[in-house]
């Protein structure tokens, strides 16, 4: 069996810059073959990131949150439903079922949130 070359898993990353102004950028985590649940076929995996918990969120259709930071660092993976993310620079980004995203802006002006989903926004947040 051949070994496959690493990969890497891209995330859209909120951030604040030194002004405080929060901005949208990409988070490349790296993936290498290896046996991570012998004895599984082995297959691409990311170092051990920190984390202590995690919650389940729902947001229903509609709901439209204030300018906010992020409580902690922490990554949203979405599972459901549509998010409008608004950076304090003006930039947007739509997350979308099955898509991540790492929120870094734990100080500075933080960012907006709403749903644009006719459906709740379902997801899980690891801190």
């Amino acid at each position: 069996m051949g070994q496959a070359p690493a990969s890497a898993v891209n995330l859209l990353r909120l951030y604040a810059d030194d002004n405080g102004d929060t901005h949208l950028g990409t988070a490349e985590i790296a993936l290498a073959l290896q046996e991570f649940a012998p004895p599984a076929t082995p297959f691409n995996v990311s170092d051990i990131q920190p984390a202590t918990r995690f919650v389940i969120i729902t947001l229903p259709a509609g709901w439209v949150g204030e300018p906010h930071r992020s409580p902690r660092s922490q990554v949203l993976f979405c599972l459901g439903g549509s998010l409008k993310i608004t950076c304090s620079s003006g930039e947007t980004a739509v997350i979308e079922a099955g898509m991540g995203l790492v929120m870094s802006d734990v100080c500075g002006k933080g960012h907006k949130s709403e749903v644009i989903s006719a459906e709740p926004v379902y997801g899980v947040i690891i801190q």
